[in-house]
């Protein structure tokens, strides 16, 4: 029946449509006629309440605006075009409107046929209900300082005195020298420096502290690792096949180089942003340290692709606005913001900024990075000669000859010089599993690696388990060792390999291994035959495992040689080329480390469509780059090369009169020194945010942020200097019944220390730390990625007592010990971590192994310095911990545990107490 009712409606309409001019209606009145069929059977589900698919019909500048999925719903004049008669007269039960009551009456879709058809005339001020002006918001409006003298304290006083509370009496010296030291280095101060402070009169003494602190190249550790949260730094790529990215380091130092070097704050925004025309290439990769999908990953259909480019540019476009303007503008990638004056446009007028932006490692443009490139091609040319010295004593294949055990790391076939242009590798058993091969060398007589795919050979196999930027035939001969880079067989105990060399070569050696880094020892072949192509289709084999000792996987020196039935000047020569092969092999890693980084690859840049609810398969108009409208007038032509976009954008975002870039950044600080920010929602300053609890305090240090060059160590000493910082953390019953979360500061806020400050606290008070800056990463698993399983390690020696700033960072998974302390895993920016108390925190600090380690540590360190006295021992153990002498009391209770169980047992005992692990 339904069919029926709507064929006779549509005929209506058309009929309606066909009268003479002169037959019809006056002009349809909008407020007497439109209005209250949209009230009666539309506002339900398209209303102030509801929005389904977006559209809104109770406002006008909505409901012409239109819905999610098209465009307008109303085209004044056009209304065989409207999509809103559409769904009106639609006989597709599903699209039909209204859902419920039936369609309307053949004289209401007349009524607003003819009122679009006439202009779709609404007149202003007629809605019955206001919206709200999303502009009308404290962060979208200029900074602006009430006129007169101003300081950090007059402007808490004064909010303090609004609520009858006054500021608590200043903290002693040495409560505020360890609060200090923690805020600025992230460590504890030493008994000399708590000294010199608490000795020093003079006006400037704390002003004296803070210069010293801001000196040291530990400060840049300390506030970079504030930083790394809020970008989500990490050295794996994340998703399903958390990989390790090897090269993502070089931007977590920049950012500790940037801080220690005071870069200006605008400058250090145009280097994360556009570094690449500064010389600065590591800085950008800001740009893309969160997950993203490797190509292994990505679907090898069309759409599948569209998507994940999708993706990545929104993951930029999100860490732009979410760090630098603290807005949430990735919201508006389907529909506009539903908070914050972002519309769906302004989103991809974003995303042209960066159309051109790509991921990657990439060669550094430093001349520190160019000359250690060169000094790696100098060092491997001087290995490749060592090599083929030494493969004089590697006994020959197939001669009877005893030669070395298979490794893991590496093993070398050395043979009669042979002319071929292929050669097979076939494996036919393992030690268990797939067999996996990291590298396939072929060397002609002259010392060449032949088998590279730079040398133009190509690899061909019997079949791969593919595992995206992990195990791939293409890693075969990339000339890159390790697990990471690998091949993997999709046969279990078995496979082959062909290499075909670009022309035919006088070839006499070919080395292989399962991982050359040693950490992985399984699928190792242990029995295998290696053949030349002799004549076409013809094989012979060259060399096998039959002539080898007992494989051994426990090998930690597998032998390159034999001295067996050498001369024993012979033998001699080859153990002085293998000791001087070592130091070049570790040259040429640490010249290669420093010569790359993960970072922003660009180039031409994609055209940008504003995409329907998101979707890359239904694109509409091509858009430009330009700011968002609410946020100003920045509009480039789509002309403009790539390099040149982010430029723009740049200087858009530190210009002085942005609202957003210098109230963003002096409230991070604050919150590196108060443990919350005026603005608790530190990167959402947008509708959904906190509102300032001092606002003028706010746009005052913005100011002044500006006028000082945008210098982040003078807002430190601006903070660090006010009497707000030197209360005591002391409670009152009264003033916290007023404010309990010490919002108004009326004393200083008792916050618990990181997890990285406490690790490095303890290993600096032991006596253990190692101070080595920069470069790659330390372990804190037994593997750099992959997809689950991760065992921590437990006991730490060498660099693996760096500052936890250093460790190898593996996205969604947590530090075994100090993860429990609210340590961010990576998965999401972190604009200011959480403060939790558990159990787990507990019971991690107090048995865990590297707890247990470091107190044996902080114990022989008293026992060294203290002499063997119990006193003694007492009252320097917490004067190094603690910055303070025992009380009496202290060391009338702990003396019979230091009898019972031991000096490590006090130490122990130290680490775990709340004095130790809170800021003071």
């Amino acid at each position: 029946m339904l069919p029926r009712v709507l064929f006779a409606i549509s005929s209506a309409v058309v009929s309606l449509s066909m009268l003479p001019h002169e037959a019809r209606a006056a002009p349809v009145d909008f407020v007497r006629e439109v209005r209250p069929i949209f009230e009666r059977h539309c506002y339900d589900c398209h209303g102030e309440a509801k929005r389904k698919s977006g559209l809104r019909l109770d406002v006008k500048a909505a409901a012409l605006k239109g819905g999610d999925n098209h465009g307008p719903d109303i085209i004044p004049g056009k209304a065989k075009d409207s999509p809103l008669i559409h769904f009106l007269i639609t006989k597709d039960e599903d699209e039909l409107m209204p859902p419920k009551g039936g369609p309307l009456s053949a004289a209401d879709i007349d009524t607003i046929t003819r009122w679009i058809d006439e202009g779709a005339l609404w007149p202003d001020g007629v809605d019955l209900v206001k919206v709200q002006d999303k502009t009308n918001h404290w962060s979208f409006k200029p900074i602006a300082v009430p006129a007169g003298e101003h300081s950090v304290d007059t402007f808490i006083t004064a909010k303090l005195k609004e609520h009858g509370l006054t500021m608590a009496p200043e903290a002693d010296r040495v409560a505020w020298i360890r609060r200090a030291t923690f805020d600025l280095i992230g460590l504890p101060p030493t008994p000399a420096q708590v000294d010199a402070f608490v000795k020093d009169t003079s006006p400037d003494a704390h002003a004296k502290v803070i210069n010293v602190l801001l000196e040291s190249p530990r400060y840049g550790e300390r506030w970079a690792q504030h930083w790394l949260d809020v970008v989500r730094y990490a050295d794996t790529h994340g998703f399903e096949v958390n990989t390790e990215r090897p090269n993502a380091w070089p931007y977590r130092d920049y950012v500790i180089d940037a801080f220690n070097a005071d870069t200006p704050y605008d400058q250090f925004i145009r280097e994360q942003i556009v570094g690449d025309a500064t010389g600065k290439d590591a800085a950008t990769g800001f740009l893309v340290t969160a997950s993203v999908l490797l190509p292994g990953q990505i679907g090898k259909d069309e759409p599948s692709k569209r998507l994940a480019r999708q993706d990545s540019l929104d993951e930029i476009v999100m860490n732009i606005g979410q760090t630098f303007l603290g807005l949430s503008v990735g919201c508006a990638r389907c529909h506009d913001h539903k908070f914050d004056p972002i519309s769906h446009h302004d989103y991809y007028a974003m995303q042209a900024f960066i159309a051109g932006v790509e991921y990657g490692d990439r060669d550094l443009h430093t001349p520190e990075a160019k000359g250690a490139r060169q000094e790696a091609t100098r060092k491997k040319t001087q290995l490749a000669a060592i090599d083929k010295r030494l493969a004089d004593f590697i006994p020959l294949a197939k001669t009877g000859a005893s030669r070395a055990p298979i490794s893991p790391k590496e093993n070398v076939d050395r043979f009669a010089r042979v002319k071929t242009k292929r050669l097979r590798f076939t494996i036919e058993a393992t030690n268990n599993l797939e067999p996996c091969i990291d590298e396939l060398e072929v060397f002609n007589v002259t010392g060449n690696n032949i088998a590279l795919a730079t040398a133009g050979a190509t690899i061909t196999s019997s079949g791969d388990t593919v595992v995206a930027d992990r195990h791939e035939l293409r890693f075969l001969n990339d000339g890159v060792y390790g697990n990471s880079r690998s091949w993997m067989s999709n046969e279990t105990g078995k496979g082959w390999l062909l290499v075909e060399f670009a022309e035919p070569h006088e070839i006499d050696r070919v080395k292989w291994g399962r991982d050359r880094t040693g950490r992985f020892k399984d699928r190792l072949a242990t029995a295998y035959r290696i053949e030349i192509e002799q004549h076409e289709g013809q094989w012979g084999i060259i060399a096998d495992d039959g002539d080898r000792q007992k494989p051994s996987i426990d090998d930690k020196k597998p032998v390159a040689f034999s001295t067996k039935g050498l001369s024993k000047e012979e033998a001699a020569e080859a153990r002085k080329l293998m000791g001087e092969r070592r130091p070049l092999e570790a040259a040429i890693k640490s010249a290669e480390e420093g010569g790359k980084a993960f970072a922003g690859k660009f180039r031409t840049p994609d055209e940008i469509h504003l995409l329907s609810r998101g979707d890359p398969e239904q694109p509409k108009e091509l858009v430009t780059p330009a700011v968002p409208v609410a946020l100003g007038t920045l509009k480039i032509p789509n002309e403009t090369p790539e390099q040149e976009r982010r430029q723009a954008l740049a200087e858009w975002i530190v210009r002085p009169e942005n609202p957003f870039t210098a109230r963003v950044m002096v409230n991070r600080i604050w919150q590196g020194h108060f443990g919350i920010g005026l603005v608790e929602t530190a990167s959402d300053f947008g509708r959904s945010g906190m509102a300032p609890s001092h606002p003028e305090l706010l746009d005052w240090l913005a100011q002044e942020f500006i006028r000082s060059g945008w210098s982040v160590k003078q807002m430190h000493k601006r903070i660090m200097l006010s009497a707000a910082y030197r209360q005591a953390a002391r409670e009152n019953a009264t003033a916290s019944a007023i404010d309990a979360d010490v919002r108004l500061l009326w004393r200083f806020p008792t916050r618990r220390l990181e997890a990285e400050v406490i690790r490095d606290s303890m290993l600096d008070v032991a006596g253990k730390l190692n101070l080595k800056m920069r470069g790659r990463g330390f372990d804190l698993f037994d593997k750099r990625g992959g997809l689950s399983g991760f065992i921590p390690v437990e006991s730490f020696t060498g660099d693996g007592l760096r500052r936890m700033i250093y460790a190898h960072k593996v996205r969604r998974e947590r530090e075994a010990t100090f993860g429990a302390f609210d340590c961010p895993d990576a998965g999401q920016s972190t604009a200011r971590r959480r403060e939790s108390i558990t159990p787990i925190q507990a019971l991690n600090l107090f048995n865990s192994r590297f707890t247990l380690e470091q107190s044996e540590a902080f114990a022989l360190r008293v026992k060294q310095e203290a002499g063997e006295d119990a006193t003694a021992q007492m009252r320097h153990a917490w004067r190094l911990a603690l910055g303070r002498e025992p009380s009496p009391e202290e060391l009338s209770d702990f003396t019979p545990l230091i009898r019972e169980h031991g000096l490590p047992a006090l130490c122990r005992a130290i680490f775990n107490s709340n004095e130790f692990l809170f800021a003071p």
